[in-house]
């Protein structure tokens, strides 16, 4: 009897052992993903930057004294 309890303890150590495994490597390429597409939403906005329109132009305008 002993022995099959051993036998079913190392089964369902190494069950929860690759379950394990594969539930960390699920989370490690969702996180991936994830700050994949933050870093292509920073660049879209950094790429568009500064541009002084003629509205922007007509404050500064107005603004000095």
């Amino acid at each position: 009897m002993s022995q099959s309890k051993s036998i079913l303890s190392r089964r369902k150590f190494l069950l929860t052992m690759g379950a394990g495994s594969v539930a960390t490597a699920a989370a490690t390429v969702a996180t991936n993903k994830t700050q994949q597409q933050s870093a292509r939403e920073k660049d879209k906005r950094a790429g568009a930057g500064y541009s002084e329109s003629a509205h922007i132009r007509n404050y500064y305008r107005t603004t000095k004294v």
